[in-house]
């Protein structure tokens, strides 16, 4: 399909900078094919009246790293200051890292975090660049690695804010927070599954008392989940890979639900793409622990998951590409302008809409 075919006009002050508060104060679009009426404008307080007795919601349990880290590179006597965003982990020492500006590094620069100009060399985080990619990408080889590395990390990094948000304001404390859900355990993201933001205890308890269960996954979002399409055609676009995993226990609590005639209800467009890497032709799910690339386009069939929840998303996108595959992209396009003419707020910080196929309850 042409890329073309899923741009549509934002206006800027659409895309939200800060969170609802409380989370699930946030507005809530729920978009179904076949209802009367199509679209109906409600809140995510209201999700458990929404759902079913015997519904089970699927979420990402990734946690997000601060990883935008600021630094001074070492080259003899000489130094200059530079920004790295952490975007893949290759073992327990090593990332593969953002550079700006990347002209300033080459392999073999030491680089020194956590320091201001004028502080001495003594004590920090030390890394070594060791190689150079394309669009800035560096290799990163710290000096010490394991919990050591990570603690270090998150004493001095910052959230990575999206690129959206990041140029408009700086990342402050509040962000540790809000762009971290609330049931994050496995580190290593470097972007949040934002859907997953707007839940808080008193939703998870309503939830429950409504018959709703819960499971959770892990897929590890990376930065190419904000990076643009630049091809002209769908077919031409390589999709960035992410690890996720998938346990046993979970696909068989999955697969038990769908049989026993509820729905399985994934929480985020990173849940549905793990989901989907993990299920069969039949939409039957097993166990998956590894890197997935998937790349869900107009006229791939979902077969395991019935119905999503999921923030609004960039034009021109691999997620607004995915919801269209999902709800089809006549009504995702009515369900976008809808929500900017009612004033809907978009992205990471954003409102929600709630998605399920053409067909799901007939």
């Amino acid at each position: 399909m042409r890329v073309d075919d899923f741009d549509f006009e934002l206006p800027g002050e659409r895309i939200a900078l800060r969170p609802a508060r409380p989370r699930d104060a946030a507005r809530l679009l729920c978009v179904a094919p076949n209802a009367d009426p199509q679209l109906q404008d409600r809140t995510i307080r209201d999700l458990p009246e929404l759902l079913e007795r015997g519904d089970m919601l699927v979420f990402n349990n990734t946690r997000v790293l601060a990883a935008r880290l600021e630094g001074f590179r070492h080259r003899g006597e000489a130094k200059a200051k530079v920004s790295l965003t952490l975007l893949k982990r290759l073992d327990a020492g090593k990332w593969t890292a953002l550079a700006r500006p990347a002209k300033r590094l080459r392999s073999g620069d030491r680089i020194e975090f956590g320091l201001s100009e004028n502080t001495c060399f003594l004590g920090g985080l030390w890394g070594q660049v060791e190689g150079r990619g394309e669009g800035g990408e560096v290799t990163l080889a710290f000096d010490f690695d394991g919990p050591a590395l990570d603690e270090a990390i998150a004493a001095l990094g910052q959230m990575p804010l999206p690129p959206y948000i990041a140029s408009r304001r700086p990342a402050d404390d509040a962000d540790r927070d809000d762009y971290q859900t609330i049931y994050a355990r496995e580190t290593g993201a470097v972007a949040a599954p934002t859907a997953g933001l707007h839940f808080t205890n008193s939703l998870f308890k309503a939830l429950e008392a409504r018959g709703v269960s819960s499971r959770f996954v892990t897929l590890h979002v990376g930065a190419g989940t904000f990076l643009p399409v630049k091809v002209d055609d769908t077919c031409d676009h390589v999709m960035h890979s992410e690890w996720g995993e998938v346990t046993k226990e979970t696909a068989d609590a999955l697969n038990g639900v769908r049989r026993a005639g509820g729905r399985v209800i994934a929480v985020g467009s990173t849940a549905l793409r793990l989901l989907e890497s993990a299920s069969n032709d039949s939409g039957k799910i097993g166990a998956f622990r590894g890197e997935t690339d998937i790349f869900i386009t107009p006229g791939v069939r979902i077969k395991a998951v019935d119905a999503m929840l999921t923030n609004f998303h960039l034009p021109r996108s691999t997620l607004f590409m995915l919801v269209a595959a999902f709800s089809g992209l006549e009504i995702m396009q009515c369900a976008y302008a809808h929500a900017i003419a009612r004033g809907y707020r978009f992205y990471s910080y954003g409102d929600a809409c709630l998605l399920t196929p053409a067909g799901w309850g007939e």
